[in-house]
C-alpha cells in the first residue's frame, strides 16, 4: 500500500530531510515529488517555502481474525407482589386572589347655615382579608409495572499480541537467492552482512556475472524488489535487503557522483535547470545527497512517474 505526506521547508532539501526524519526511512525507500518551489521575494516580501509530497510503500497488515460477538441475554424478571398503599390526598393550592381597594369618595360637605362646631372625621373600619379557600382532590392511583431487566454482554476486549521481534531471516535469504540462481543457470553464492538487525547486506560471489547485473544495475535491481518481496510476504516487521555484485553498486556510485557534479557546475554556469536521464531510486539518492552541499544556488527535485522519473538540478538565484 502506497502512503504520502506533505511537507514545507525553506528549501527542497530542508523539506525531504524533514519527512525523512519523520518517517524515520532513508532516502532510498521514498519518491519525492515537488509540489511548489521555495521562494525568497522581494526584501522578504512574497516569500515562500517549497513544499514536497513524499510517497512511501507501507506492508499490507493482515487482517484479525474476526471475534464472535455474543448474542444478549435476555433475563425476565416477574414482577413482585407490592403492597396496596392507599393514595395519600393531595391538596391542591387554590389561585390567590388579590383585590385591589375601591376608589375612596369623598362626601361633599353640608352647606353652612350657621356656624357650627367641627365634626369628627369618620373612621371606616379596616377590611377583612379573604382567607384562600382549598379544595381536595383525590390523585389518580397509577399501577406501575415494573421493566424486564435486560442483561448487557459483558464487552469483549480484542487480544493484545506482543510486539514481534525481528527475528533472524539469513537462512530464507540465502534459501531464495540459492534457488533463483539455480533457475537462471547462473553459478553465484550469496554472502549475507547483517547491519543494525534489519538491513542484510548482499554479495553475490562467482565469475562472469554480467548477466546477473544487466543495463545500468535493471536485472539486479528485479532480483533485489523480488527478494525483498519474498522474504518480507506475510510478516509484520520488513527488513531491507541490499544486494551487489562484482561491487557495482559502489563503481556505480562513484559515476553517479561524477555526473551529478558535472551536470551542477553546468546548472551553475548557464543559469538554468539541466535534467538527467530516467533513474531507479536508489540512483536517485546518489544525485541527491552528492549535490546537497554542493552550493547554495543548487537544489535537486524529481519528477515524472516510474520508470521515468528523472532528476532536475535546479538553478535559484536566490542562493546566491
Amino acid at each position: 500500500m502506497i502512503k504520502s505526506i506533505e511537507m514545507t521547508g525553506k528549501t527542497e532539501n530542508d523539506a525531504i530531510a524533514s519527512a525523512l526524519k519523520q518517517l524515520g526511512l532513508d532516502r532510498d525507500s521514498v519518491s519525492v515529488e515537488v509540489i511548489a518551489r521555495a521562494k525568497t521575494g522581494f526584501l522578504g516580501i512574497g516569500s515562500q517555502p517549497a513544499r514536497i509530497r513524499v510517497s512511501y510503500e507501507v506492508p499490507d497488515a493482515p487482517a484479525p481474525a474476526p471475534v464472535p460477538t455474543p448474542a444478549p441475554v435476555v433475563v425476565e424478571q416477574k414482577p413482585e407482589p407490592q403492597p396496596v398503599v392507599k393514595p395519600e390526598p393531595v391538596v391542591e393550592a387554590a389561585p390567590v386572589v388579590v383585590e385591589r381597594p375601591a376608589p375612596v369618595v369623598e362626601e361633599p360637605a353640608p352647606a353652612e347655615e350657621a356656624p357650627a362646631a367641627p365634626k369628627a372625621p369618620r373612621k371606616r373600619p379596616p377590611r377583612k382579608k379573604k382567607k384562600p379557600q382549598t379544595k381536595q382532590q383525590p390523585a389518580p392511583v397509577v399501577e406501575k409495572r415494573p421493566a424486564p431487566v435486560v442483561a448487557e454482554p459483558a464487552p469483549v476486549e480484542a487480544p493484545t499480541e506482543p510486539a514481534e521481534p525481528v527475528e533472524d531471516r539469513t537462512e530464507q535469504v540465502k534459501a531464495f537467492l540459492s534457488g533463483l540462481m539455480e533457475k537462471l543457470d547462473v553459478k553465484a553464492e550469496p554472502v549475507i552482512h547483517i547491519v543494525d538487525g534489519s538491513i542484510y547486506q548482499v554479495e553475490l560471489v562467482g565469475k562472469e556475472l554480467g548477466a546477473l547485473i544487466g543495463r545500468r544495475g535493471e536485472t539486479l535491481d528485479a532480483i533485489q524488489q523480488l527478494t525483498n518481496y519474498a522474504v518480507n510476504n506475510g510478516k509484520t516487521q520488513r527488513i531491507r535487503i541490499h544486494i551487489d555484485a562484482e561491487n557495482y553498486r559502489a563503481k556505480r556510485e562513484e559515476s553517479l557522483q561524477r555526473l551529478a557534479h558535472k551536470t551542477a557546475g553546468k546548472a551553475l554556469k548557464y543559469r538554468r535547470n539541466m535534467m538527467l536521464e530516467p533513474m531507479n531510486a536508489y540512483e536517485r539518492h546518489v544525485i541527491h545527497a552528492a549535490l546537497q552541499e554542493f552550493d547554495p544556488a543548487i537544489s535537486t527535485y524529481s519528477t515524472g512517474t516510474e520508470p521515468n522519473r528523472r532528476i532536475v538540478v535546479a538553478y535559484s538565484r536566490a542562493g546566491r
